[in-house]
């Protein structure tokens, strides 16, 4: 059986948004004839999310826009009627097409008001056949969106008021509508900005991005990096970026005591093609191959380059292995560059971390940060996470694909052989495993 795409309706009714005993009980006060009784409902939780004494109340606004939205469209009765059973009298459905939460009132919290287990923080009074209806809908509406909340609102307890947060979820959201809420609500919350695009434009939430592996591994040299010039801040003539950058990857190498060769130049060329497609928004992504031996040196010496055009790098980013002792190290070279080469503000480049940061390694990560660096308060840390609330989540990835893993080992780039050895690795672990469970494998939608 084909399954068509569901489509939401944003901002409009969501009546049929509801589990269909809500409606078989309406049918049951109808039809009684105790729809019109005067009835009231409270939302509240029993028990504080992640173990928690507390939540953070959200989705209100949602909630009150479904309200001013409901109704059953002459297509929603119409589906009705084909799904409930044929003794229903006609005159609930021609009922239906004319109810609406005029009626209805609500109180509430504010939006973001911190809550605790028990205690009511939506009140809805109106119609009982209305104030029926309305339980799943919304439930639905303020249920993940408190859970989102809550869980950014608990990361920002533990992060202080120093640290950034940056929410993340989009790839790893419970779909479309998922990341959209997700990103909505960890701004409420108190996260500072997102990487999802389309929150940003619907929600006005600031949008930040840094740069991926895959931009990385895509080069293998400077001679790839085209065009080459990229014009001083101040005026004046062009400027070679890649051959001011090696000039001050050889210096760098020379203080960090980093032997030159170790240092991968397709990293250096990506710094340096970013660089010049954003000389105002420069970051590095240090971890591709080694943080010390080439991340750190690459990312200086194109700093640097800028830094001497008149630009000013705004951050880098760790997305794996020790965290705190990898910041730890790159705040030290960045100060130490500063101060060897006479850039006052170097030392003070911001550093992103991510790679599934869970409340305890958040917490792990602030406590070593103050023991390595001791007597400073943690600024300059931006910490990203996914926010999408998916514990089980497979954690897909998006890598360049097996022709680009081919043409990278003919060129002898060396991260993309080892990701071509780890594809060829598990393809054969899936031979197997394909083999006990093909068999009993159907596809139930078979319309596509």
């Amino acid at each position: 059986m084909a399954c068509r795409a569901p489509r939401l309706p944003r901002g409009g009714a969501m009546a049929l948004l509801t589990d269909l005993y809500q409606l078989t009980m309406a049918y049951g006060h109808w039809r009684t004839g105790r729809h019109r009784l005067p009835a009231a409902a409270e939302l509240f939780f029993r028990c504080g999310p992640f173990r928690g004494t507390f939540a953070l109340a959200a989705g209100l606004a949602e909630a009150l826009r479904c309200l001013r939205a409901f109704r059953f469209s002459a297509a929603d009765v119409a589906y009705l009627r084909s799904v409930l059973p044929s003794t229903t009298e006609d005159a609930f459905f021609d009922y239906l097409a004319t109810l609406d939460a005029s009626e209805v009132t609500v109180s509430a919290v504010p939006e973001g008001s911190v809550i605790f287990a028990r205690v009511p923080f939506l009140q809805v009074k109106g119609p009982l056949l209305v104030v029926q209806l309305l339980e799943t809908t919304l439930l639905c509406l303020v249920n993940y969106a408190s859970l989102v909340a809550t869980n950014a609102a608990r990361f920002r307890l533990l992060a202080g008021p120093d640290m950034k947060l940056m929410e993340i979820g989009l790839r790893r959201a419970q779909g479309p509508d998922g990341a959209l809420s997700a990103s909505k609500y960890s701004y409420i919350g108190g996260f500072d900005c997102t990487s999802n695009v389309l929150a940003g434009k619907l929600y006005g939430i600031p949008v930040r991005g840094t740069i991926a592996h895959s931009f990385i591994m895509s080069f293998t040299s400077l001679e790839e990096v085209q065009p080459r010039e990229l014009l001083p801040q101040a005026g004046g003539e062009p400027v070679d970026l890649p051959s001011v950058a090696e000039s001050w990857l050889r210096r760098v190498c020379e203080l960090l005591q980093t032997p030159l060769e170790n240092v991968n130049r397709g990293e250096l060329a990506a710094f340096v093609a970013y660089a010049i497609a954003f000389p105002h928004d420069f970051q590095g992504l240090l971890d591709t191959y080694c943080v010390r031996r080439s991340g750190l040196p690459n990312f200086c010496a194109v700093a640097l380059a800028l830094h001497q055009l008149g630009y000013r790098a705004i951050g880098v980013r760790l997305d794996s292995g020790d965290l705190a002792r990898q910041s730890k190290e790159t705040r030290q070279v960045l100060q130490a560059c500063g101060a060897h080469f006479q850039v006052p503000w170097f030392g003070t480049i911001p550093i992103a971390v991510s790679n599934d940061i869970s409340e305890q390694s958040l917490e792990e990560f602030r406590r070593e940060v103050r023991e390595l660096l001791p007597g400073r308060r943690p600024h300059g840390f931006f910490v990203m996470f996914f926010c999408a609330l998916g514990p089980q989540n497979p954690q897909q990835h998006y890598r360049l694909g097996e022709e680009w893993l081919e043409s990278c080992s003919q060129r002898g780039t060396w991260g993309g052989w080892i990701m071509s050895q780890q594809c060829a690795q598990v393809a054969n672990e899936a031979k197997g495993i394909l083999a006990c469970i093909s068999p009993s494998v159907a596809s139930r939608d078979r319309g596509g």
